[in-house]
């Protein structure tokens, strides 16, 4: 059982670093060249002045979606964490972990609609940006997220906790 539990918490520290890495690191989107766009700021590469130009990218309602369910996903991740080792020390023999659970499953849900709106919503970004280039790896890790906190919920529910 402690291995389990282990397995079951580094599962769950796994999926806030890369929550964290997704929502607060700099390349959702990368542009031919050097520059790469995220979900806060828009930082371009100025040859002729050779500066960093940086915007607010806020301006977007589907944007400013997506870091909010990023931002939610994050707080979910850590609330679901805590209720586990609360649950862990004071939970009855034999109770299950739902609520845990269900922080979780609602945490891969808010990543998957979250990466969901920005794929959709992609070509608006690239509107005022040179053509080209690709999806970032803070998008890709929002993806592997995802059906880590999707598996890690259903753990949860139905882990049941013995001595």
């Amino acid at each position: 059982m402690s291995l389990l539990l282990l397995v079951v918490s580094a599962l769950h520290i796994l999926i806030l670093i890369l929550l964290f890495v997704a929502t607060l690191d700099k390349s959702w989107w990368t542009l031919p060249g050097k520059e790469s766009l995220n979900l806060w700021y828009d930082c371009t590469w100025k040859n002729d002045t050779r500066t960093w130009a940086c915007s607010d990218v806020s301006e977007n309602g589907w944007l400013k979606a997506v870091q909010v369910l990023m931002v939610l996903s994050l707080i979910l991740c850590c609330l679901s964490f805590i209720l586990f080792m609360f649950q862990l020390y004071t939970m009855r023999r034999g109770g299950l972990f739902y609520a845990t659970g269900l922080c979780q499953l609602c945490t891969s849900v808010a990543v998957f609609t979250g990466a969901l709106i920005y794929a959709i919503h992609a070509e608006e970004i690239l509107a005022k940006h040179p053509r080209g280039g690709s999806f970032g790896y803070c998008f890709a890790l929002a993806w592997v997220a995802f059906p880590l906190a999707l598996v890690s919920g259903i753990v949860y529910i139905h882990l049941r906790k013995r001595e």
